[in-house]
């Protein structure tokens, strides 16, 4: 699938090859959360520990050419699987040992939080997204099935455009669908996508979200001026879906996307919230649940999430694993309810991007204070820690974004999760 030419660029921006068409990379919250600088917004809505994340996906190929797609790497094009296809426990085998690999440096760093350092040592959650279609691997439930079984939960991204794959996927923890244009008119201008049925492939993909018994999401990218257009024909195609969740999230100014679409099109967290709000008025069956402002996202739930104490979005894991052994051994049928927990913090908090930019900088400002003082400590320290931080620039600059945008969760103290989830 990969020229030894592109095999070497994703190496450069730190992408580990694994197998013919798998790849991870290590997620910026990930490292953020090492560092004991908060965690994504996966974790604020549904649980996740993103210091025990790994971001991979088992596809780099892609059936569309997104407009505002921020990979810094053109993955190959392909409608249909025509190359080799790896061992799922080979991919699943290579991918932890890539990732770990990849975090290992953090250890002897300054910055490091060694509890939640020694946390990420253990993988306990998957994210098959990070770029290409991850669902188009034929052997993708038998990958599901190793992953489950070694207590590792699974995310799965798709495009809306493999609906047979959508109806044949075995359970994972959580689906996402990504609808990315309101009308077939716009979802051609912004998908650019490679089928010529891809609006019908679309719809049918809908269908086969709302089949699904297990956790589902529609996530909307919203791309400011181009596709934020006819709330009122996002609702129908959500409520065709008809999922557990929805997110909507704003599109990030970043990497190859900056070629295309100008920062204009990056809408404020605030904006993001008012359009929410009109698409929520929609949607009678669904409310705003939470939101993430570093990440300038707003998810809602179906309203029957919501009970006397509060809001239950987060998961059970240990309790999904034994569903989902059950359902392999005997083919024990399984649904959301079973797996519910409740959401520690929900609500929105009227904050807007700036106000999230003066928090990242007093973050930042007492981080430096802490390294600065173990480095007085240790002088030994001191190279190693100015090395990461030119490569870190220089590794940034690559990528199309400033070193210093390294977004921090608001007042969250990613330790106190691991006293209320306590596994």
């Amino acid at each position: 699938m990969l020229t030894p030419e592109a095999r070497a660029e994703l190496e450069h921006q730190q992408y580990r090859i694994v197998g013919s068409h798998s790849a991870v990379k290590t997620c910026g919250w990930t490292k953020n959360m090492i560092n004991g600088e908060g965690g994504c917004y996966k974790l604020k809505f549904y649980g996740i520990m993103s210091n025990q994340c790994m971001q991979m996906t088992t596809s780099i190929s892609c059936a569309n050419r997104c407009t505002f797609c921020w990979r810094g790497y053109k993955a190959p094009v392909a409608k249909e699987w025509k190359w080799d296809v790896d061992d799922p426990h080979m991919i699943f085998t290579e991918a932890h040992k890539a990732h770990h690999g990849l975090l290992v440096g953090f250890g002897g760093s300054p910055k490091v939080n060694m509890a939640s350092f020694e946390k990420s040592k253990t993988v306990k959650h998957v994210a098959l997204s990070l770029t290409g279609e991850p669902i188009t691997y034929p052997r993708m439930n038998e990958l599901v099935d190793e992953f489950h079984a070694n207590g590792v939960s699974t995310f799965l991204v798709t495009n809306a455009q493999y609906p047979e794959q959508i109806k044949n996927l075995r359970p994972v923890t959580q689906l996402y669908l990504s609808i990315d244009a309101p009308t077939k008119e716009l979802l051609k201008e912004v998908d650019v996508p490679l089928f010529s049925d891809y609006y019908e492939r679309m719809l049918a993909s809908l269908d086969a979200l709302r089949a699904k018994k297990q956790r589902t999401t529609i996530r909307l990218t919203m791309v400011k001026d181009h596709n934020d257009s006819h709330v009122d024909k996002y609702a129908e195609l959500i409520m065709r879906g008809f999922p557990d969740f929805i997110e909507v999230k704003a599109y990030m100014f970043v990497g190859p996307s900056q070629q295309r679409l100008s920062r204009k099109n990056m809408p404020l967290h605030e904006e993001v919230v008012a359009w929410s709000e009109l698409l929520v008025a929609c949607l009678p069956e669904y409310e705003i649940v939470s939101e993430h402002v570093p990440s300038r996202v707003v998810m809602f739930a179906k309203k029957k999430y919501k009970r006397e104490d509060g809001w239950y979005t987060w998961i059970n894991f240990p309790k999904f694993d034994l569903l989902y052994a059950d359902f392999l051994k005997n083919g024990v049928e399984f649904g959301i309810d079973d797996y519910l927990v409740r959401t520690p913090s929900t609500g929105l908090s009227g904050k807007k991007t700036q106000d999230n930019t003066i928090r990242t900088k007093e973050i930042h400002a007492k981080k430096d204070a802490e390294v600065t003082a173990k480095l007085l400590d240790n002088p030994g320290w001191a190279k190693m820690y100015e090395a990461n931080r030119k490569n870190h620039k220089k590794v940034a600059g690559d990528i199309g974004h400033a070193a210093e945008d390294e977004y921090v969760d608001e007042d969250t103290d990613e330790l106190s999760f691991y006293e209320e989830k306590k596994e």
